[in-house]
């Protein structure tokens, strides 16, 4: 007989949070199973046991939804902003179920940015074990030379450790800036910042242009699309196991006909 699931892959599962959050809310001791609150490394029936947070009730397994969202500079990739900025589930036309951002993007960048509901594909899509690749467009202030850009791509001490290897590649220089692209396998907080502020450049603009394969196309800054079934199967298969070297995991080819969704007004067909 097989084990039971533990708590924080149900969670997940019925697209409450994702893994690492719901890990947080049990040890904040809001989550409770059968009357008593949960600990980590618990499991349960999902479908027998009482599965509650903060008194609630959790119902299981809603329809699975994966957006593909051009993140516009302005936003916040949060689902809820305590200083009442407009957040990315503000531009979405979607009520329920819960969506949850798949990484981050700072305030003030903006590209491609997944949400969903599918608390064990986010995990997959998140973790630095499965090298997932990302993209970015990168102006940075002054000009970099070849050995400062050779070095930051093996490798910089932050305060968190050092970062993973990654490439980079000049694109255009002007008159007192550079700008260049960069396809990072982690994704931690600010991390393209940071690791220019490391060595003394500042980032004046930044946009993810490609992650787990996945192009903007014809979606312009606010609006949106829901992935195709096809699409999400090369996800999952994609995702299917941690990847110890290579380049990277994903080879997703849109298909055209896709619905972009505008922030404002009707659904329109390119």
């Amino acid at each position: 007989m097989s084990p039971l699931p533990k708590l924080q892959k149900i969670l997940s599962e019925f697209g409450v949070t994702s893994r690492r959050k719901a890990e947080e809310l049990i040890r904040e001791g809001r989550v409770a199973v059968k009357g008593r609150l949960a600990q980590i490394g618990d499991r349960a029936d999902p479908f027998q046991d009482s599965i509650k947070i903060d008194g609630r009730r959790i119902t299981p397994f809603p329809p699975k939804l994966y957006i593909l969202l051009n993140k516009p500079r302005g936003t916040v990739t949060t689902l809820d902003d305590p200083e009442g900025r407009k957040t990315v589930i503000d531009l979405l036309r979607i009520k329920k179920p819960r969506l949850f951002p798949v990484g981050r993007l700072d305030y003030d960048a903006e590209g491609v940015l997944l949400l969903t509901n599918d608390g064990e594909i986010a995990h997959r899509l998140s973790h630095p074990s499965f090298r997932v690749p990302r993209t970015y467009l990168v102006k940075v202030s002054g000009k970099p030379t070849p050995e400062e850009i050779r070095r930051l791509s093996h490798g910089v001490f932050l305060e968190d450790g050092r970062t993973a290897p990654c490439h980079i590649f000049n694109l255009k220089e002007t008159r007192e800036n550079l700008w260049l692209q960069m396809v990072l396998y982690e994704g931690r907080n600010r991390q393209v910042k940071r690791m220019w502020e490391k060595i003394g450049y500042p980032v004046l603009k930044l946009k993810r242009v490609e992650f787990a394969g996945f192009k903007l196309g014809r979606l312009k800054p606010g609006e949106y699309r829901f992935l195709q079934p096809g699409e999400v199967q090369r996800i999952k298969e994609g995702a299917g196991e941690r990847k110890k070297g290579g380049k990277g995991i994903y080879e997703i080819f849109q298909k055209r006909g896709s619905r972009i969704y505008q922030p404002h007004g009707r659904p329109e067909n390119p």
